[in-house]
């Protein structure tokens, strides 16, 4: 049986709200409501991904500026500005034969292996239609390093610093090795082909930028 891409995925928001002593009850209703919605949202964005875990058998450059990730306006991590500057730039090739280029170089803590990491992510095929796009969501948590993902995916994050954007491209043999199927507004994805990740590196739990 194919392992899951997501096994054990909760999502965490960077900040809180407080709740005054005042009305007790009443403030345990709106935690209680609160709750029920964050569950409804990590369902949503972690749906996708522990489907296509059923086809797992496991699971880019420095720019700066606004240019490199506009999540609220466009949806994107890196927008067309940033992809030209990408193409005239070489990409870093690791010995699995990942390539990946930095569109942001981090600053924060490095994901130790089997560490939680939180993430946007817009993932791409080969032609370079988007498949899935966690941006406008809530953000993806998965134990890094722990097969929970793709085994590009897992070995991009890996290397990856706080505060970093990066570009995977992803070749067939550490992408999916059973097809997903196209769905409304969804293209497919062939077994065994390339794939682009535009991954954000939100924090770590547990790591703080100055251990």
């Amino acid at each position: 049986m194919a392992q899951r891409l997501v096994m054990n995925s909760r999502t965490r928001a960077p900040f809180s709200s407080g709740v005054t002593r005042a009305a007790p009850r009443a403030a345990r209703l709106v935690c209680k409501a609160s709750n029920q919605q964050h569950q409804q949202q990590q369902r949503s964005n972690t749906g996708f991904l522990q489907k296509a875990a059923a086809f797992a058998a496991a699971g880019v450059i420095a720019l700066s500026g606004p240019a490199a990730f506009a999540a609220e306006e466009g949806q994107v991590l890196c927008d067309a500005s940033c992809v030209s500057k990408l193409d005239s730039m070489p990409a870093v090739t690791t010995p699995s034969g990942l390539q990946y280029k930095d569109i942001v170089v981090g600053t924060g803590p490095q994901p130790i292996k089997g560490y939680q990491v939180v993430v946007n992510y817009i993932a791409m095929n080969s032609q370079g239609r988007e498949f899935e796009n966690s941006l406008g969501k809530a953000p993806f948590d998965v134990r890094v390093g722990a097969g929970q993902v793709i085994p590009g995916l897992d070995e991009g994050m890996l290397s990856m610093k706080v505060g970093g954007v990066r570009r995977l491209y992803i070749p067939g043999e550490l992408a999916f090795p059973k097809p997903l199927r196209a769905a409304a507004g969804r293209p497919s994805v062939p077994a065994n082909t390339p794939v682009v990740f535009d991954v954000q590196l939100l924090y770590i739990p547990g790591l703080e930028a100055d251990e």
